[in-house]
C-alpha cells in the first residue's frame, strides 16, 4: 500500500479532466508531478507540485491552475481537504479512514510492507569492493561492502533482479608482489629468515600462506629460481587470500553472487576482441593525448599512444588502452569486462568504488555508453574515508596488518550489526567517523541503539500484553478497531509508517541506502515519543486494561511500527533485536 502513489494517481486524474474540458493543453509532460509529505506538518499531510510543473508549459499562472484543480481534488473521498499555498503549491489532508489502512495494511503484509514493484522485469549488477587479493579487507572497503551489499538489498525490495558481484583483481602486478612476499613467509616456515623487501607486502596475515605452502611443497621450492616457483606460488597464495577476503565479507554479512576473475580475460581474446569491435566503430586510434590540466609534470612528454575516444561520450580527455611497452592499462580489462557485463542482459550497471577512484568515473562510464550504444547506464557510486576512533581518540592500526584497521578488526569490536548500521548514517560520498565507544552508547544521539530499543520496545508490549491476558497476535489485531487511533501522536506515527513505501521507492532510485537509516531513526523517533507521552499521560498509555478496544488498536500500531523497522533494517542488513542488553 503506497499511499503517495495512489493520491498521485487522483492528482493525475484531475490534471487529465483539466486537459479533456481544454483548460489544459493536450501533451503535457506529467512526470516532474510529484505527492510527498510537506515541509511543515501543519500544512497537511501531502503537498503536490502539479500546478507549479505544469503551468510553464500550459502558459498558465501557477495560481491560477492550483485554484482550478483544488476543487477536483476535493471530490475524491480519500480527500478531506485541500487548500492552495503560496504562488501554486496545494496541499492536501486526507480522509480519517485512510490511516487505519496504513496500519492494517503493515499488519497483513509483513515483511512485505513497502516492497515495490518499480523494478520488475529488469536487471542489476551492483559490483562492489573488487579489492586487490593481497591481503584482508580494510576498513575503507568495509564501507564499499555494507554501501554495496544494502543498496541491492534495497534494489531487490524494489522489486529489481540483482545479481551482487565481486571483480577479483588478479591480473595486474599486485599479485605477482604477494607471491614473492608469501615466498618469503614460505621460507620462514622452512627454518629461514625471510626477507621483507621494500615493495612486499610485510602483514602476519602471510604467515598462514607461508605455512601451507611448506605443508604442499615441504622443501622443494627453496633455492629455485623465481620463474620456476612464481606462478604456482602467485595462484596458491591469490586462492587463500580469496578465501580469507569471503570469510571476512560473510562476518558483516556480506554474500556475492558472482566472483569475476579479471585473469580470465587474459589470454582468451576477449579483451582484444572488444577493443576491434570499439575500433571498428572508429573508436580506437593511435594519438597524442593533452598534457595534464595545471602544473605539467617534469617526466611528461607526448608520444603516441593507442587511445580509446572516450570525448565521444562525456568525457574530458580520451584515454589509452595500450602502455609504451604494449601492455594493456589498467582500462583495457575494464572495458572488457563491463562488455561482459553488458552482454549477460543487465539493463543497470553499478559499481562502488573507493573515493581514491574518481579519476576513473568519467572514462568508465563512457566506456560502458559506448559498448552498449547508449541503452546500458552506469551509475558509479563513490564511498569516502571512514575515520576511526576510540573515546574520543585516533584508532590505534592493526598489528597484524602493520599498516590498516582490518574489517574483521571492526567486526570483532563492535560486532556486524553495528558495523553495518553506522557505515549507513551517512551518504556514501560523505566523509565518515566511526567512534568504537559511542556507537555502543545507549542514547538517541546513536541511531543504531535509538532503533533498536524502537523494535525492542514493541516487542515488551506484546509480551505485556501477553501477560496481562490480551491476544495480540496479528490475526487478532487484524480485527482491532483502528479508527480509535485519533490522537496527534497517533495519526503523526500513522503518516511516518505511510511514509515508509515511498521512502523504499526513492531510495532504490537514487541508489541511497542511507535513507533507509535516517527513515528509520525519525520513525523511531516518532514512536519514543508516543510512548514517552504515554508514561506522562495516562490516556495515551498503549495497555489500558479498562479500555480493551483502544489497547488493540495500539497494540495494532505498536506492530505496525514494528514490522517497518523490522523490514528497513532488513534491506540493511541489520538483525532487530526483541530486548535490549
Amino acid at each position: 500500500m503506497n499511499l503517495f502513489t495512489e493520491i498521485r494517481a487522483v492528482v493525475l486524474d484531475a490534471v487529465a479532466r483539466q486537459i479533456e474540458a481544454g483548460a489544459l493543453p493536450e501533451g503535457l509532460a506529467t512526470q516532474a508531478i510529484t505527492v510527498e509529505p510537506p515541509r511543515d506538518p501543519s500544512h497537511g499531510d501531502m503537498a503536490t507540485n502539479a500546478a507549479m510543473v505544469l503551468a510553464k508549459p500550459a502558459g498558465q499562472k501557477p495560481r491560477d491552475l492550483a485554484d482550478r484543480l483544488a476543487p477536483i481534488l476535493s471530490e475524491d473521498a480519500r480527500i478531506g481537504e485541500v487548500t492552495v499555498a503560496g504562488p501554486g503549491f496545494i496541499n492536501l489532508r486526507l480522509a480519517p479512514n485512510l490511516w487505519s489502512g496504513v496500519v492494517a495494511a503493515a499488519i497483513a503484509n509483513g515483511s512485505d510492507f513497502g516492497r515495490s514493484q518499480m523494478g520488475v522485469g529488469q536487471k542489476v549488477n551492483v559490483e562492489f569492493v573488487s579489492a586487490n587479493p593481497t591481503g584482508p579487507l580494510h576498513v575503507g572497503h568495509t564501507r564499499g561492502a555494507v554501501f554495496g551489499d544494502a543498496l541491492a538489498s534495497l534494489l531487490d525490495f524494489a522489486g529489481f533482479e540483482v545479481t551482487r558481484e565481486y571483480y577479483i583483481n588478479d591480473g595486474g602486478a599486485q599479485v605477482d608482489v604477494l607471491a614473492r612476499s608469501a615466498y618469503e613467509r614460505y621460507r620462514e616456515a622452512c627454518g629461514l629468515n625471510p626477507e621483507i623487501a621494500e615493495g612486499l607486502y610485510p602483514g602476519d596475515y602471510l604467515i598462514p600462506v607461508g605455512e601451507a605452502l611448506k605443508e604442499k611443497f615441504g622443501d622443494t621450492l627453496l633455492d629455485q629460481p623465481e620463474d620456476a616457483w612464481l606462478a604456482q606460488v602467485r595462484d596458491f597464495a591469490t586462492s587463500m587470500m580469496m578465501d580469507l577476503i569471503r570469510a571476512d565479507l560473510k562476518s558483516v554479512g556480506v554474500v556475492m553472487d558472482v566472483y569475476y576473475s579479471e585473469k580470465s580475460l587474459y589470454g582468451t581474446g576477449r579483451i582484444e576482441a572488444t577493443l576491434e569491435d570499439l575500433e571498428g566503430r572508429g573508436l580506437i586510434y593511435e594519438g597524442v593525448i593533452e598534457p595534464p590540466k595545471g602544473r605539467v609534470p617534469e617526466e611528461w612528454e607526448p608520444r603516441p599512444q593507442t587511445l580509446f575516444k572516450s570525448t565521444e561520450y562525456g568525457d574530458d580527455t580520451d584515454r589509452p588502452i595500450k602502455k609504451a611497452d604494449g601492455s594493456w592499462t589498467y582500462f583495457a580489462p575494464d572495458i572488457a569486462y563491463h562488455k561482459d557485463k553488458v552482454d549477460r542482459g543487465f539493463d543497470l550497471l553499478i559499481d562502488v568504488l573507493g573515493a581514491d577512484h574518481g579519476g576513473y568515473v568519467k572514462r568508465m562510464k563512457a566506456a560502458v555508453a559506448a559498448l552498449s550504444d547508449n541503452r546500458v547506464p552506469l551509475d558509479i557510486k563513490l564511498c569516502q574515508l571512514v575515520k576511526l576512533f576510540k573515546g574520543g581518540e585516533p584508532f590505534k592500526m592493526s598489528k597484524r596488518t602493520g599498516t590498516f584497521v582490518t574489517l574483521r578488526d571492526v567486526v570483532q569490536e563492535v560486532g556486524p550489526d553495528v558495523t553495518r548500521f553506522v557505515m549507513l548514517t551517512r551518504k556514501n560520498d560523505a566523509p565518515l567517523d566511526f567512534d568504537f565507544v559511542k556507537v555502543l552508547e545507549q542514547s538517541r544521539d546513536n541511531p543504531v541503539w535509538y532503533v533498536q530499543y524502537a523494535h525492542a520496545r514493541t516487542n515488551s508490549l506484546m509480551m505485556r500484553a501477553g501477560e496481562a491476558g490480551i491476544a495480540a497476535d496479528d490475526s487478532a489485531l487484524a480485527r482491532a478497531d483502528l479508527t480509535a487511533l485519533a490522537h496527534e501522536a497517533e495519526i503523526g506515527l500513522i503518516r511516518k509508517i505511510a511514509e515508509f513505501p515511498r521512502l523504499v521507492e526513492t531510495a532504490a532510485h537514487h541508489h541511497e541506502p542511507h535513507r533507509v537509516a535516517f527513515y528509520l531513526y525519525d520513525l523511531a523517533s516518532e514512536f519514543h515519543s508516543w510512548w514517552n507521552r504515554g508514561q506522562d499521560e495516562p490516556g495515551l498509555r498503549v495497555i489500558r486494561e479498562e479500555a480493551p478496544d483502544l489497547t488493540l488498536a495500539r497494540l495494532a500500531l505498536s506492530r505496525a511500527v514494528q514490522v517497518v523497522i523490522s523490514a528497513g533494517l532488513g534491506i540493511l542488513g541489520v538483525a532487530p533485536m526483541k530486548e535490549m542488553k
